[in-house]
């Protein structure tokens, strides 16, 4: 499968999702669909088939405000059918605007962001405990990072030695009041990051061949949690919404949608970004 190209066919899934909705946080959606189709088609041990497996990979997303992407995912895979969607953000559907786990193939509700990580931690923990297969991933936003209970994760996974758990930071450089840097400074996250004694790696987070060598590499550390620093755009393939975040939480026109589909669509065609 072209990894690419998928995220691009799920990319017009979601912005269509939003437009029919007339609601959702596009720029986010758009920016993490990369990181989440490396996941949910070539990384994860997930099976809509076997969905109570104790086995299973752990999935959280923690900036919860992105559902639209990883709710297409899940219908694509077959978690739920593809016609549920049809009442997303309407009165009385669970297909609401944050992940909420009474739908197939959520763990977690999410969207109070800084507890994503925790959680994960939790999971990550109990299955060491009991001498567990599975894998937990975690996808923050760098908004996120703000809050305090983010780093009292990062203290606690690295003492616990969690080798089996990998965090992805979703690093667009924007939130809804403007650029990260203004709001809350981050940087330097990777040396940050190195001081909580993570592993560490810092890469385009658009690039899927980068992304699966991460996740790749994450899987053979050993003693210490692994941390992708994925570098983003936000409103990835769709050059009138990138970087800009008046795009966080936005509804497209007639017209915005044609040209967002139209612009897509030549990538799919060229075979990727």
């Amino acid at each position: 499968m072209n990894l690419s190209v998928k995220a691009n066919e799920l990319r017009k899934d979601v912005i269509q999702l939003i437009y029919d909705a007339k609601g959702g946080h596009i720029g986010g959606d758009l920016s993490v669909m990369d990181i989440l189709v490396t996941l949910y088609y070539e990384q994860m041990n997930v099976d809509p088939a076997k969905m109570d497996d104790p086995n299973r990979d752990r999935f959280i997303l923690s900036k919860g405000h992105s559902v639209e992407s990883l709710y297409t995912i899940l219908a694509d895979k077959g978690f739920f059918p593809k016609e549920d969607l049809d009442t997303y953000s309407q009165f009385g559907s669970k297909y609401i605007g944050h992940p909420n786990n009474k739908i197939n193939g959520i763990e977690m509700n999410s969207g109070s962001l800084g507890h994503g990580l925790p959680v994960a931690i939790g999971m990550a923990l109990a299955g060491k405990m009991d001498n567990a297969s599975y894998r937990t991933y975690v996808v923050m936003g760098d908004g996120e990072l703000a809050e305090g209970s983010v780093w009292e994760g990062a203290m606690a996974a690295s003492h616990f030695k969690l080798d089996n758990l990998c965090a992805v930071i979703d690093r667009n450089r924007l939130q809804i009041s403007g650029s990260t840097e203004d709001v809350m400074a981050h940087e330097d996250l990777k040396k940050r990051w190195e001081a909580f004694n993570w592993y560490v790696l810092d890469i385009d987070g658009n690039d899927t061949e980068a992304l699966s060598a991460a996740f790749e590499e994450a899987k053979e550390l050993k003693g210490r949690p692994t941390m992708i620093l994925a570098n983003t755009t936000k409103g990835c393939g769709v050059s009138f919404i990138e970087n800009r975040a008046n795009w966080h939480h936005k509804v497209p026109t007639d017209a915005e949608l044609a040209g967002a589909l139209k612009e897509l669509d030549q990538k799919i065609l060229k075979g990727g970004r």
